[in-house]
C-alpha cells in the first residue's frame, strides 16, 4: 500500500469514529456500494461521451434509474442503475441479468462441491453473509456449471495410454416418479507421462458390460487409439467389452476385488487360514509359483469352498496379467485401489444426499468433486522412467505406431 492510500484510509477511520467491528463492516458495506454506484456512472459517461450533467449535442442522453438488489459478502446492497434513452447501455462492473456478486457465486459452488444440500448452502449463504437465497436458487447456481460438465466430458483425449482403471459407484435417483438405482461409471486414465485424470463419469442403467461397451466406444470417439493395460474390477462381461474396442490391450483384474468376492464364499472360522493361502499366491515372484500356491490352495480348500477357488482358477487369465512386468507394475495394476479412493472421495460429498433428484444433480457433484480431486493430483507415478522404458520393450509393436 502506497503512502499516499495509507494518509487516506487513516483519514477515513478518523472521520468515522468507529468503535467496534460491526461498525467497521457497515461502513465497508457503504463504501462498496458507493464505489460500485460511480463505477456504473462512469460506465455510462463512458458510453455516452460525456459527462453528467454536461452539455452535449449527442443524440442519446441519461434516462433516469431503475432500481436493482444484488447480493454481496456484505450483505444486499441496493443500486440505482444508470438508463440511457437509446438502450444502449450494457453495463459491466454488474451486468444486467446479474444479482450475485463478490464471490458468493463461487462459495455456493466450493460448499456443494463438499456435499452439502441446497438447503443447507441456503441456510449458511444466510448466516454467513446476511444474504437470503432459495434452495431453488442454489440449485439453480450450481446448475451453470452444467455446460462446463458437458465440455469436460466431450474434451478430446490423448491418444494412447499407459493404464486405464475402470469401476463403478452406485446411487438411488428419481426418475420416472420412482427411485431406481444407478450407477456412475468413473474411468482414470494415465498418460504416458505417468500423469493420471479422470477421462469421464457416465450415470446409467445399474453396472453392466453393455454400458462399459458405450463408455470404451465413447473413449475412442475422442480420440483414444490404444490402451497398454485395463485394471479393471470383476464384473462379467469386461473381458468381451475391452476385446471389441481395444483388442490388443491387456486386462488386469483387481486382486482386492477378487480376495474380497472369493471371501464371500469362506466363514468367520477359516477366513484367517484361506486369506492367507491367497495371500501365497499373488504375492509370488513368478507365475509358475503362483499357480503352484494355486494348486496346494485348490488341494486344501475345494471340498470346503469349491467356489471360492473356483473363482479363482476360471479368472486366472486376468488375474495373473501383472506376472507378466517389474515390481515397479505390479504395483499399479494389481489392484484399482487408485480409482476406489477416488470413489471414497465421492461418499464424502454425496453422504447426505439419500436420492438424488436427476442424472445431473448427480453428475454436478460428482463433477465438482473430481475438480478437487484432480487439483491434489501433482505427482508422477515413483520411477516411472524405469515403468515407462519396460512398457516401451513389452508394448513395442504399439510404440512403432508412434504412440
Amino acid at each position: 500500500m502506497s503512502d499516499l492510500s495509507k494518509e487516506l484510509l487513516r483519514a477515513y477511520i478518523n472521520e468515522q469514529n468507529f468503535t467496534n467491528p460491526n461498525e467497521v463492516l457497515s461502513s465497508l458495506k457503504e463504501l462498496f456500494k458507493d464505489v460500485l454506484q460511480e463505477a456504473l456512472e462512469a460506465e455510462l459517461d463512458e458510453t455516452l461521451g460525456y459527462e453528467k450533467y454536461e452539455v452535449s449535442e449527442k443524440t442519446n442522453s441519461r434516462n433516469g434509474y431503475s432500481k436493482k438488489t444484488i447480493k454481496t459478502e456484505l450483505g444486499e446492497i441496493a443500486l440505482n442503475i444508470p438508463r440511457d434513452r437509446n438502450g444502449e447501455f450494457e453495463p459491466q462492473i454488474v451486468q444486467k441479468h446479474q444479482r450475485n456478486v463478490n464471490g458468493i457465486e463461487d462459495k455456493i459452488l466450493s460448499l456443494y462441491s463438499k456435499g452439502m444440500t441446497t438447503r443447507d448452502i441456503s441456510e449458511q449463504i444466510k448466516e454467513l453473509y446476511d444474504v437470503e437465497i432459495s434452495a431453488e436458487t442454489v440449485s439453480n447456481i450450481t446448475n451453470r456449471i452444467l455446460p462446463l460438465v458437458s465440455e469436460w466430458q466431450n474434451r478430446p483425449l490423448e491418444k494412447t495410454y499407459s493404464f486405464i482403471f475402470m469401476d463403478a459407484i452406485h446411487y438411488k435417483v428419481r426418475e420416472d416418479k420412482r427411485v431406481v438405482v444407478k450407477a456412475a461409471y468413473v474411468v482414470i486414465g494415465v498418460d504416458l507421462d505417468g500423469k493420471k485424470e479422470v477421462l469421464g463419469i457416465w450415470i446409467g442403467a445399474n453396472e453392466s458390460s453393455k454400458f462399459w461397451l458405450s463408455v470404451l466406444n465413447d473413449l475412442k470417439n475422442r480420440g483414444v487409439q490404444d490402451v497398454l493395460i485395463f485394471c479393471v474390477d470383476g464384473l462379467n462381461g469386461f473381458k468381451e467389452a475391452i476385446g471389441a474396442t481395444f483388442p490388443f490391450a491387456k486386462i488386469q483384474r483387481c486382486i482386492i476385488h477378487q480376495i474380497r468376492s472369493s471371501m464371500k464364499y469362506v466363514p468367520y472360522k477359516d477366513k484367517k487360514a484361506f486369506v492367507s493361502d491367497l495371500k501365497t499366491i499373488y504375492t509370488a515372484v513368478t507365475e509358475s509359483e503362483a499357480m503352484e500356491n494355486l494348486i496346494y490352495a485348490k488341494e486344501k480348500w475345494i471340498n470346503k469352498y469349491p467356489n471360492a477357488i473356483k473363482s479363482w482358477e476360471d479368472n486366472w487369465d486376468n488375474l495373473s496379467t501383472f506376472f507378466e512386468f517389474s515390481p515397479h507394475i505390479r504395483k499399479i495394476i494389481y489392484t484399482t485401489n487408485v480409482i476406489e479412493s477416488l470413489n471414497s472421495q465421492f461418499r464424502k460429498v454425496t453422504k447426505t444426499k439419500l436420492i438424488f433428484p436427476t442424472d445431473e444433480s448427480l453428475l454436478k457433484m460428482l463433477y465438482l468433486a473430481t475438480e478437487r480431486v484432480h487439483s491434489k493430483w501433482t505427482r508422477n507415478y515413483a520411477n516411472w522412467d524405469l515403468v515407462i522404458n519396460e512398457l516401451k520393450i513389452i508394448f513395442a509393436d504399439t510404440f512403432s505406431k508412434g504412440a
